[in-house]
């Protein structure tokens, strides 16, 4: 009946548009084509008596009139009149037998031609009756066709349009017969017996469109509330209770007695609280939700969705209960009836989604939102005891290598392993809870002293570092701990987790494996950090990057063959920053990307200023490796400066291979396809696999400064290390350069077991390009000439 919009008091109350109610045109809100269908109905299923009204006035107006009209003329009215109403009635008829829900403004226009034609037919008798039989006869028709408007009020009123036109038309007959006869007075009371006629055909329309609009929205309110009550029958989680003042069920439905498991014969005088409980009710765990519920029905008051956990056949469910008092016609008490539900599933999935909320999937340890309420618990509480809590941040030093290398598969059952460690270790004083990824975190509720959580943390460290068994492989992880006390370290939840998080990262920077506590002075650390990063951001634009070069020799000749590339950073702000501080935040912050492009670019053009036997060795982080566009960046800078490839030789470390090492793989071959040379850099420092050298055909094998030193030093490792790396090269075809030389017995040293180039102090330290090329004067002036 409307259109997108409920039917409301203020829309039966407000006015209707005339044209729509005249079948004109549609107005707003309202389904207008329905209504004109239901008015033309109403009007058709009146078909009878308005075609038994116009016979009789037929019939009266032939008795009175036919002595005074002439006979052929009356024989004349009559058919025009007997056709005008069967024209109408057809038109009727078609409606009664047209099943279509709505009419067009076409169809609600033509209903009106037989309305006219018949008005047409009545409103011509009174000037006919003035004209051939005197005023005396024509006021007998007046009176006829006063009737007949009456009738056209009463049974034509619901479709104003064709009313009105029939209406009018006879207002307009009995004028003219009026002015016909000179009673221009008379003309006066035909307007004003008009005007009420019209009125009434006027409200008689509106009191049938409100009437229909109103019972259309019952109806559908009714199909509505049919549909809910269906619905409601066929769901059998819920039914409908009942219990007398004694609280025994009575009018037990089907589906209630479903719900408790018996027949509504089996349930009929029952107690109700036996229904859903046992013996231990005042005591077991539903015993509050039950307590709860006796409070209501003792009350006597109203309650909804009342969740109660009951016992049915001993075995424990959810129920949600509403119910409502009964009451007499006195206002006596009678008992209770309402509606109910088992939700024990809906119970089962809400508690799961609690727990998943709190808890991680992976080790079953609470999750970062568990332990953050956990631990301002803790510190409210250590608050108002006047005592001090803590939490300890703890991350596993090595499980990225695991991951990258063995999967992530074998990595996950790593941290289940480590989870249960920590579960073992955690008393009832601490909770145990994963942070994310492989960092966990311990909140202690009573932390005495720094040292008892010092001995924790170094507790969970040994424990965590012990090796696991996982899938027939041994693995080794280390672990690292930061701690801060609430509240010295931190009055908020935030503020004492970030101050954790501060002391591990000092304990990772510190060498790892160690636990270090929160210290103020970590706040100057972070703050010179962030500063040194936001500097570091703008070095390249400001131009405050620059290179130095460390010579590199021929183990027998002591000729310079190569120089290493090494960036130096003159801050503007900080003034000289050392590389062991800024590149590590630059590979974190992965400006290491852009920096080492410009590196490249700047290396490979001065080189051109060398001899043309000599290389230039570049360091490339594996981050810049993984760039999709490594291969096109060194393309790139080789063709911009000219050099020969042969004469770049890119140095990577074994941490290349921990994450995305085919992505590495793949670049690395293709830079030497290009007919560069690549050195393996700090062999045997990093997570070391022969597996390496067999997948890359490295140029250059370098053997750490540390190995070096260890050999001066008659460390007999060292040289065990330091020769077998050399016999190893050797065997691949590979060059070695033994880094760190300090001295010339170390240079004597490396020379007799067998490397081929040497860097170090002793030969050079790193110097400015414009020194590097003093090195070659006599080479350039023979250039030159």
């Amino acid at each position: 009946m409307i259109d997108n919009a409920p039917i409301d008091e203020r829309t039966l109350r407000q006015k209707l548009p005339v044209r729509a109610v005249l079948g004109l045109a549609p107005g707003p809100d309202l389904n207008w084509p329905r209504l004109w269908m239901l008015q033309h109905r109403e009007l058709a299923r009146l078909m009878v008596p308005r075609i038994a009204c116009h016979a009789v006035g037929a019939l009266l107006a032939a008795v009175m009139f036919f002595r005074f009209v002439p006979l052929p003329l009356l024989v004349c009215w009559l058919v025009w009149l007997t056709v005008s109403v069967y024209i109408y009635t057809q038109t009727d008829a078609q409606f009664l037998r047209s099943d279509k829900p709505a009419l067009n403004g076409r169809e609600a226009r033509g209903h009106l031609v037989g309305s006219i034609m018949l008005g047409v037919g009545w409103a011509s008798l009174m000037p006919l009756l003035q004209l051939v039989a005197g005023p005396e006869i024509a006021i007998r028709g007046l009176i006829l066709g006063a009737g007949i408007a009456v009738g056209c009020v009463v049974l034509m009123g619901v479709v104003p349009l064709s009313a009105l036109a029939f209406s009018g038309l006879l207002t307009i007959g009995a004028a003219t017969g009026f002015w016909l006869a000179g009673s221009t007075e008379m003309i006066v009371f035909v307007g004003f017996f008009a005007f009420f006629g019209f009125g009434s055909i006027w409200i008689r329309a509106q009191d049938f469109l409100r009437f229909a609009i109103a019972e259309t929205a019952l109806v559908e309110k009714t199909h509505t509330v049919s549909l809910l009550l269906r619905e409601f029958e066929e769901n059998e989680a819920d039914w409908l209770w009942q219990i007398d003042k004694s609280r025994r069920v009575r009018s037990a439905s089907p589906r209630f007695a479903f719900a408790m498991n018996a027949t509504p014969s089996e349930l009929e005088g029952k107690a109700f609280f036996e229904l859903i409980s046992d013996d231990d009710w005042e005591s077991g765990p539903g015993a509050d939700s039950l307590r709860m519920l006796a409070d209501h029905l003792n009350a006597r008051e109203n309650f909804s969705n009342l969740m109660v956990r009951v016992k049915i056949d001993g075995m424990p469910r959810w129920l949600e209960l509403s119910g409502t008092p009964i009451l007499g016609e006195k206002g006596e008490y009678l008992g209770y009836r309402g509606v109910g539900s088992d939700v024990t599933e809906q119970r089962k999935s809400s508690e799961k989604i609690a727990y998943l909320a709190r808890y991680d999937t992976l080790t079953g340890l609470p999750n970062r939102l568990m332990l953050h309420e956990a631990l301002g618990e803790a510190m409210e509480e250590a608050r108002d005891m006047r005592r001090r809590c803590a939490f300890v941040m703890i991350d596993l030093d090595r499980f990225k290598a695991v991951n990258d290398s063995l999967g992530h598969q074998i990595g996950d059952r790593l941290l289940e392993q480590v989870s249960g460690r920590l579960a073992e270790i955690a008393g009832e004083n601490e909770l145990c809870g994963r942070l994310g990824g492989d960092e966990f975190g311990i909140v202690v509720r009573d932390a005495c002293d720094f040292g008892a959580v010092d001995s924790l943390a170094r507790k969970v460290i040994e424990r965590l570092s012990q090796p696991y068994e996982v899938d027939a492989h041994t693995l080794f992880v280390g672990a690292s701990a930061g701690s801060a006390l609430a509240p010295r370290d931190g009055k908020t939840v935030e503020d004492l987790m970030r101050n954790a998080d501060l002391a591990l990262y000092r304990a990772k920077d510190g060498g790892r494996g160690v636990h270090f506590p929160y210290e103020p002075s970590l706040h100057a650390d972070a703050e010179e950090r962030r500063q040194l990063e936001f500097s570091l951001r703008k070095a390249l634009e400001k131009d405050e990057l620059l290179l130095n070069f460390q010579p590199v020799v021929d183990a027998k000749t002591e000729q310079v063959v190569s120089f290493e590339a090494l960036i130096r950073w003159q801050s503007e702000e900080h003034g000289l920053v050392s590389p062991g501080k800024f590149i590590p935040l630059a590979e974190d912050t992965r400006l290491i990307v852009p920096i080492g492009t410009w590196v490249l670019k700047q290396a490979c053009k001065e080189a051109m200023a060398w001899p043309g036997h000599v290389k230039v060795n570049v360091n490339v982080s594996p981050e810049q490796l993984v760039e999709p566009d490594f291969v096109s960046t060194v393309v790139d800078a080789l063709t911009r400066s000219g050099l020969d490839p042969r004469r770049l030789e890119i140095e990577v470390t074994e941490s290349i291979f921990l994450s995305d090492a085919e992505v590495a793989r793949v670049a690395l071959a293709q830079v030497m396809a290009l007919g560069c040379q690549v050195a393996l850099d700090d062999f045997g420092t990093g997570y070391s696999s022969l597996g390496y050298l067999r997948k890359l055909q490295f140029s250059t094998i370098k053997v750490d400064r540390s190995f070096v030193q260890g050999a001066a030093q008659g460390s007999s490792e060292s040289l065990a290390i330091v020769r077998a790396v050399v016999a190893m090269a050797h065997s691949l075809e590979m060059k070695t350069t033994a880094e760190g030389v300090e001295s010339e017995e170390e240079a004597r040293l490396v020379r007799t077991m067998g490397c081929d180039r040497i860097q170090g102090f002793y030969f050079g330290r790193p110097m400015s390009s414009d020194d590097a090329r003093s090195l070659f004067q006599t080479d350039y002036r023979e250039l030159r000439a």
